[in-house]
């Protein structure tokens, strides 16, 4: 009897031990945004590709408006469109730098407590052993997988980002040049307009210019380039987070269950069964 009582307070002990060192020792240190430097600097760079692709695609979206007719409308009114996916990107780079903090301290301040005090709780109390026992270990597998899955997430997408950033910087280069000579093809027009030869004007003002519809063509090559782009960021801020974390959901369990690992889970239900029979 002495000596069930003294298992059950060696449990309790360690568990209550683990609880407070992870709320005020191990939650204090990685819910410090010092301890993601790395990650939120890749999350700023990210940040700022997508603000430069949007700046991009609406100023060649208001450059195309400028030109007389309506041959160009389609392009001008695709690329605007690109305007609202690439704010759902930012958005979603924005909840990630604000995840990686928040994740962590659900984790150590949360869900670790909350494992630690299921497993005193089977220690205590035989009838829910069992029960109480899986939820601590159903818990600590979640807190780990929620504590990784941003800060790989931002890995694996740097991987594939990596391998389109130069295309990226290509094509705002483009569009940039394609909205300046659409811009300075309109300035000479009006320049013409206000001295007064109505009539070259008007043989410009019935079509596009050669410069202007060199541009045209270009930025119908840009926005091509923009949607890849923005594939590209859909995947690597909105899917790949989702996949990481059902990768570590359906793997993590598969690794605590290897061979050196179910030695510490039969181990753990030893104890448990010691407790019982004492």
């Amino acid at each position: 009897m002495t000596r069930t009582i003294g298992i059950k307070i060696i449990c309790v002990a360690t568990a209550l031990i683990l609880a407070l060192a992870s709320i005020f020792g191990v939650a204090k240190l990685i819910t410090d945004p010092a301890f993601y430097q790395k990650s939120i600097a890749a999350l700023e760079e990210k940040q700022e590709t997508v603000l430069e692709l949007t700046a991009a695609s609406t100023a060649a979206s208001a450059a195309i408006t400028l030109l007389p007719g309506d041959t160009a409308t389609p392009i001008a009114d695709k690329l605007a469109d690109l305007s609202g996916y690439f704010l759902i990107v930012l958005c979603a780079i924005f909840l990630e730098k604000y995840l990686l903090t928040i994740t962590a301290a659900a984790a150590f301040k949360v869900l670790i407590p909350a494992a630690c005090a299921a497993f005193a709780a089977a220690a205590l109390f035989p009838r829910l052993r069992r029960t109480a026992g899986a939820l601590a270990w159903k818990l600590t597998l979640f807190s780990i997988a929620i504590m990784l899955v941003i800060p790989t997430g931002i890995r694996v997408s740097d991987l594939i980002e990596d391998t389109y950033q130069a295309s990226i910087a290509a094509t705002i280069q483009e569009a940039k040049d394609a909205t300046d000579t659409i811009q300075n093809s309109q300035s000479e027009n009006a320049e013409t307009e206000q001295s007064g030869l109505s009539g070259f004007f008007s043989k410009v003002t019935d079509s596009i210019t050669g410069a202007a519809a060199g541009a045209v063509e270009k930025l119908r090559n840009v926005l091509n380039r923009f949607l890849e782009a923005l594939a590209v960021m859909l995947v690597t801020t909105c899917l790949i987070p989702i996949l990481v974390l059902l990768f570590f959901r359906n793997t993590i369990p598969d690794i605590f269950s290897m061979t050196c690992l179910t030695v510490c889970r039969r181990r753990l239900r030893r104890l448990f069964c010691m407790l019982a029979m004492i």
